[in-house]
Order: C-alpha cells, then sequence, then structure tokens
C-alpha cells in the first residue's frame, strides 16, 4: 500500500512540460507551401493567387488566410485575359467577407501598363474594386499623379485619389472654347 502511494506522488500531469506546449495555437493553421488558388464563378476564372506560403485558420473570428511570403495576383476579364496584377509582400484573406488586404510594397498594374502603387491596398471582390486611405502613387504614361486615399475599379479604369497632387490629365475637349 505504501508503495502504491509512494508512486501515486511521484506521477505528475503538468502539460506545461510536454514538449511543443507552446505550439498549441498553432495546431489551428492550416499550412502550405508553393500554392496557386483559381477562384473562378460560374465556370469562369476570374483571378489566380501565387504565394510561397499559405497559412489559413478557419477557428479564427474572423476566419482568414495570410500570406506572409510574398503574393501575386492575375485577375481576368471575362475572354480569360489578364486584367490586372497585383504584388505585396503580405497580404490577408478574409473568408467570410472575401476582402484581401495587401500590405507592404504593393504594385498594381493593369494590361494598359498604368501602375499602381502604395504600402496597403484592400480588394473587396465582390465588388471588383480597391480601396485604400494610406499614400497613393498612380503612373499613367508620362503622368504621375499622387494622393492620400484610392477607390478604383480593379483594372483601373476609373480611379479617385482623394487629396490628390501631382499631375492631373486634362484633355483639350475638355476646356472651354472661345
Amino acid at each position: 500500500m505504501v508503495v502504491a502511494l509512494l508512486s501515486l506522488a511521484s506521477c505528475e500531469n503538468d502539460l506545461s512540460k510536454l514538449p511543443g506546449k507552446n505550439n498549441l495555437k498553432d495546431l489551428d493553421n492550416d499550412r502550405a507551401s508553393d500554392v496557386t488558388f483559381v477562384y473562378s464563378e460560374e465556370g469562369k476564372v476570374k483571378a489566380k493567387l501565387y504565394t510561397k506560403e499559405f497559412i489559413g485558420n478557419e477557428n479564427a473570428r474572423p476566419p482568414y488566410i495570410d500570406f506572409l511570403k510574398g503574393v501575386k495576383m492575375d485577375m481576368f476579364d471575362d475572354k480569360l485575359q489578364v486584367e490586372s496584377t497585383i504584388t505585396a509582400r503580405t497580404a490577408r484573406y478574409y473568408t467570410r467577407d472575401e476582402n484581401v488586404i495587401a500590405r507592404d510594397s504593393v504594385v498594381v498594374i493593369n494590361r494598359k501598363g498604368e501602375k499602381l502603387q502604395t504600402e496597403e491596398l484592400i480588394w473587396n471582390k465582390k465588388l471588383e474594386r480597391f480601396y485604400t486611405d494610406k499614400f497613393v502613387r498612380i503612373t499613367k504614361d508620362d503622368q504621375i499623379s499622387y494622393g492620400s486615399g484610392l477607390e478604383a475599379t480593379q483594372d483601373l479604369t476609373y480611379v479617385k485619389i482623394k487629396n490628390q497632387r501631382g499631375t492631373i490629365p486634362v484633355a483639350n475637349s475638355d476646356f472651354p472654347s472661345e
């Protein structure tokens, strides 16, 4: 009986001493390397996303997918031609509301070669629009515009820069005639 009591006293169930205890929350994460996502609607490819590392957590509130080692996304029109390409060093995709927040050296280039540069850009998939309140730089042909804040279509055919500075293109036909 004494031996049984001594053996019970020597046993302990301290989970903090188990190896890998600090990584238990990491079990919620799904991980993959060298990933290509293809997003389609009604059988038509709308976008392709490429990343070196994917980390998703469907148990988080709200659920998300992180792309922490760079991301490139091609967006397609109805004829499967690349409408625009977005690159960033990091991004997070919120799976429920279908928004992507791209951060750090974000660049969008459309098929005309027009370029949008910023440090943070939100893409609303449902509306197919970009938004930011951060500093932006738009390069079209030989004209460069700057501002703080932006709303634009994903193909950059419509761009509204808030607090704009720099060159503002105006066609001669837009001036009143004498």
